[in-house]
C-alpha cells in the first residue's frame, strides 16, 4: 500500500492477517477509501497463504463510518469497466473473497461504513463501544450500498424497516439481538476473543473453510442486479428536493454544536435535522 494509505495490513500469523482503516477525525468513507479498500481486498485475495483477515479501526471511536457527504460525486463518478461501480464491486468482492472476513467492531458504524461492515463475512461488537445507523432517510436519500438489501435478510423485513426508516443509533446488545452482528461482546474481552476465533478458522482446511463460505453465499447473498439497482436509486436520490435541503442544515448544525458531538450522536440530530429549518 501506498505510504499515505488509510489502510495498515499487519501479518498476525501465517495464516491471518489485519487491516486497519485509520481516517481521523471520524472515519468518514470517500471514494479515496473506496479505491484503497478495494486494493487492500485485491492484494490479500492475491495471497494463497492468507485464510482469515481481521478488519479494525485505529481511530478511537469509529470504526467504518458513513459516506463522506462531500465526496459523493467522486464516489458516483466510480466505476469498473464493465459499468460496475466501484461500491457494488468493492462489497460483492468482499463476500466472495477467498479468506474470511472478520469485523472487529469498537466505535461507530454507519451508513456507507455499515454497508461495507454488512458485507464482512462476521461481525464481532464492543458491547459497550459499537453503534449502528443507517441515517440516509433522516437526510432525505436512500441507502445505496447493500444496507436495505443486507439488513432485510439479517433483520427481517419490520426491524430492517425500523432500522432504516428511523435513521436511529443502535447500541451493540440491540444490534446482536436483531441480527445485525454476529455477537456482542464485552469491551475488554472483544481482541482476545476476535483473535480466537480468527485463530481457530486459520487452523482449518482452507478448501473445506472456503467451499463451506460458497455454500453460505449462495443462499443468504443479494443477488447482484438487486445491489446494482440500490445504487442507481441512491445516485438518483441525491438529486431530490429533500436532501437537497437537509444537507445544509446538517452543516449548520455541526458548525453551531461541533463535528464530535454531531458525529457520536448521529442518530439523535439526524431526527433533528428538518426541525432546524
Amino acid at each position: 500500500m501506498t505510504q499515505n494509505s488509510m489502510f495498515k495490513i499487519e501479518t498476525v500469523a501465517p495464516k491471518i492477517r489485519r487491516v486497519t482503516f485509520t481516517h481521523p477525525p471520524v472515519n468518514v468513507v470517500g471514494a479515496d477509501t473506496v479505491v484503497q479498500l478495494l486494493d487492500v481486498v485485491d492484494e490479500l485475495s492475491r495471497d494463497e497463504q492468507v485464510q482469515v483477515v481481521v478488519f479494525d479501526s485505529g481511530t478511537p471511536g469509529y470504526f467504518f463510518n458513513h459516506a463522506d457527504l462531500g465526496q459523493v460525486p467522486e464516489l458516483l463518478a466510480l466505476n469498473a469497466a464493465d459499468g460496475t461501480p466501484t461500491w457494488v464491486e468493492l462489497v460483492t468482492r468482499l463476500t466472495s473473497a477467498p479468506f474470511i472476513s472478520i469485523a472487529s467492531i469498537r466505535g461507530r458504524t454507519r451508513g456507507g461504513g455499515d454497508e461495507i461492515t454488512l458485507a464482512f463475512d462476521l461481525r464481532y461488537a464492543s458491547r459497550e463501544e459499537a453503534f449502528f445507523c443507517q441515517p440516509e432517510v433522516a437526510i432525505g436519500i436512500v441507502p445505496g450500498g447493500g444496507g436495505s438489501d443486507r439488513l432485510a435478510r439479517l433483520l427481517g423485513r419490520d426491524r430492517a424497516l425500523e432500522a432504516i426508516l428511523t435513521s436511529q443509533d443502535f447500541d451493540a446488545d440491540t444490534a446482536e439481538r436483531y441480527g445485525w452482528v454476529t455477537r456482542a461482546v464485552p469491551d475488554a474481552e472483544l481482541d482476545a476473543f476476535v483473535d480466537g476465533v480468527a485463530a481457530r478458522i486459520a487452523s482449518f482446511d482452507r478448501a473445506s473453510v472456503l467451499g463451506a463460505k460458497a455454500q453460505i453465499n449462495r443462499s443468504t447473498l443479494p443477488p447482484v442486479a438487486h445491489l446494482r439497482a440500490s445504487w442507481a436509486e441512491f445516485a438518483e436520490s441525491v438529486n431530490w428536493p429533500g436532501f437537497q435541503a437537509r444537507v445544509p442544515r446538517l452543516g449548520k448544525a455541526i458548525a453551531e454544536i461541533g463535528l464530535d458531538e454531531i458525529e457520536r450522536n448521529l442518530g439523535h440530530y439526524a431526527g433533528l435535522i428538518d426541525a432546524q429549518a
